[in-house]
């Protein structure tokens, strides 16, 4: 059965990226679809009305949503079709198709209008264009935009011209959003395109690159590419320093355990004022937990209470823990 959702102002239905699992009809309220114009990276935003579907054609597709969805007013009221329940309402009304095949030709005419402009002007290489839109939103503070494009850039394009710019905007993206969120913060000075290559670019690009294998559950093969950086870039200790944490994770993440405690130990020794220290020491009680030794976690958990100020995500996971304890 379709379900009923109320959102408050400024609450996300859904995100550009997420898994389009669900269609949705505006029943009361206001939501704003907000998109990227192609041609310039800039925010378009589209009013839904009420009675009108949104996120039909992602759905229907089964690729992943194209825009953001935000409510725009408090307790708006959307209902939340699964697809074959939406198909099911489609086929009995035939009134809910032809209002579809409206909102899709609007649609049409204004990409068309967008592909010809860009046509007629001077085409750019697809690299540099992608580059570019994560500047914008990075410039824009739109961090979490900026660094699903240049982890983007990085995954399509590890070698590029761009890549070590795109690696360090990635970076700061990731830091600014933890920091202030979307929109806020101070102003960030961008790392600009440039031709420049290099080890220390390769480096950059690699350790993206095997980020991305961790997010796609590819963990032996991101824990090689991690051990490639820390036995070849000695002149990048920051990142041979992170690439060391991570693969302690992967080691983690692949149940082992007893593998993963005695990595993290030896790379402590040799990073005394890591700066993922907290969370290194929190994986190695999660890792004696897993292997049922529970005081040896509890005593790893209140260290890092012990280094804790205030409650950051890793205190809020570690107080988590122990509770369950």
């Amino acid at each position: 059965m379709p379900k009923p959702l109320l959102y408050q102002s400024g609450s996300l239905i859904y995100f550009q990226g997420d898994a389009a699992e669900r269609i949705f009809i505006l029943q009361s309220g206001k939501v704003s679809l907000v998109y990227q114009d192609i041609e310039t990276g800039a925010d378009i935003r589209d009013s839904v009305q009420p009675g009108e579907f949104f996120g039909v054609k992602p759905a229907l597709g089964r690729y992943p949503y194209e825009e953001n969805a935000m409510a725009l007013s408090d307790n708006t009221s959307v209902m939340a079709f699964t697809v074959p329940e939406f198909e099911n309402v489609a086929m009995a009304n035939s009134r809910i198709i032809m209002k579809m095949l409206k909102v899709f030709s609007n649609q049409l005419r204004r990409i068309h209008k967008q592909v010809s402009k860009l046509m007629a002007k001077e085409e750019q290489p697809p690299a540099d264009s992608l580059f570019s839109v994560g500047e914008f939103y990075l410039k824009n503070k739109r961090f979490s935009q900026a660094k699903h494009v240049f982890n983007r850039y990085l995954t399509f394009y590890p070698s590029g011209k761009n890549a070590l710019a795109a690696a360090k905007n990635y970076e700061l993206a990731e830091t600014s959003f933890a920091k202030y969120g979307n929109g806020k913060g101070p102003s960030v000075a961008v790392s600009s395109a440039s031709a420049s290559a290099g080890a220390s670019a390769g480096a950059s690009s690699s350790y993206y690159r095997a980020v991305n294998l961790v997010s796609q559950g590819k963990y032996q093969e991101a824990m090689m590419t991690f051990k490639t950086i820390v036995d070849g870039y000695d002149s990048d200790p920051e990142l041979t320093a992170k690439a060391s944490f991570e693969i302690g994770q992967c080691m983690f993440l692949m149940n082992k355990y007893d593998e993963c405690i005695k990595y993290i130990t030896n790379m402590l020794t040799k990073y005394p004022k890591h700066p993922g220290l907290k969370e290194a020491v929190f994986i190695m009680g999660q890792s004696n937990e897993k292997m049922g030794k529970k005081d040896q976690a509890a005593a790893f958990y209140k260290k890092v209470l012990s280094m804790s100020e205030g409650d950051d995500e890793t205190t809020v996971k570690v107080k988590r823990a122990l509770s369950l304890l």
